[in-house]
């Protein structure tokens, strides 16, 4: 029984590019499904890529999202689809869907949970990207995330990606925007599934066609997510940090009274005694927390298992 996939384009204003990007994919199996989640655009796109389905005879469907962001666009394409592989690419024209078929080998065998379309490796995305901070930005999420799970992965921020339907259906879109490439990515580390990186070409956008990010304040999203996700899902390491840390400030703190009590049998720095108690008392809190959350984590965590092993493909 051939396996059904749906192609999920998240679009925002892409009247330049979705129509090609739509072909494109719909050339690569007439059985495939294309799903464009128009995401609020204020330009044409939607009647755009409404046209080109209907003038092609495109196995295609428009699906609305009203509130902004791409996070958003994903969560209704994840809620309202039902397929065997999900397919995320941008609308934009920048990845090549000739590549489709090696990105959903590994799904078809079953011998991945999700597929990224490494821009990186082959040296395409540094030729063709404008925007010297985006990549910059992106080699410093890479470093951050191997250093936190401990697992190398080339391109955390690639916007194509293949999944397994096991894999959308037990996911949570907790994010907003951009930010969504690096959470698939947290979750998957983080509930162990397995990622397979494949090179592909990457392109930079045609000329009149308008990049959505912002390197600042999309920056700022991802490190913030990363923050959050390293206190939600590895809470023993980031309050026991802070446990050590607070314990040591105190015991600096607290040598002064302890030198004085040894020399005089008497405490003449009062508000550095007050004081080192004081971050003694929140070291030890922060630590009962880190045992605590650690505790709750580990049992969200056997929860996943039993739900991942449980689902039916």
């Amino acid at each position: 029984m051939k396996q059904r996939v749906a192609i999920i384009i998240p679009a925002y204003n892409e009247e330049k590019t979705i129509a090609t990007v739509i072909r494109a994919f719909a050339e690569q199996d007439d059985n495939f499904s294309i799903y464009v989640i128009d995401n609020n655009s204020s330009d044409r796109t939607n009647q755009i890529a409404r046209d080109t389905i209907k003038e092609n005879k495109i196995n295609g469907h428009i699906i609305f999202e009203p509130k902004q962001g791409k996070a958003r666009a994903i969560r209704r394409a994840f809620l309202n689809i039902n397929a065997d592989i999900y397919v995320m690419v941008d609308a934009d024209m920048t990845y090549p869907a000739a590549m489709i078929h090696k990105l959903i080998k590994p799904i078809i065998e079953n011998t991945a949970d999700m597929v990224v379309g490494d821009r990186l490796t082959e040296g395409d995305y540094s030729k063709e990207n404008k925007r010297v901070f985006h990549e910059g930005g992106n080699y410093f999420i890479k470093w951050l995330i191997t250093r936190l799970y401990k697992h190398p992965l080339h391109d955390i921020l690639s916007g194509y990606r293949a999944f397994s339907c096991r894999f959308v259906k037990t996911y949570p879109v907790l994010c907003d925007g951009f930010e969504i490439e690096t959470d698939l990515t947290l979750h998957a580390l983080d509930k162990k599934l397995t990622i397979i990186e494949i090179p592909v070409k990457y392109k930079d956008r045609p000329l009149g066609s308008e990049s959505k990010l912002n390197t600042v304040q999309d920056g700022i999203r991802i490190v913030s997510l990363i923050f959050n996700i390293f206190r939600h899902y590895k809470p023993f390491r980031f309050f026991g940090f802070l446990s050590t840390f607070l314990l040591i400030i105190s015991l600096l703190f607290g040598s002064l009274p302890i030198i004085d009590y040894i020399r005089y049998h008497y405490v003449y720095h009062i508000p550095l005694a007050i004081l080192s108690s004081a971050l003694a008392i929140l070291s030890i809190q922060f630590l009962s927390i880190a045992l605590i959350l650690d505790s709750i984590s580990r049992n969200h965590r056997f929860d996943f298992e039993l739900k991942w092993l449980a689902y039916k493909r």
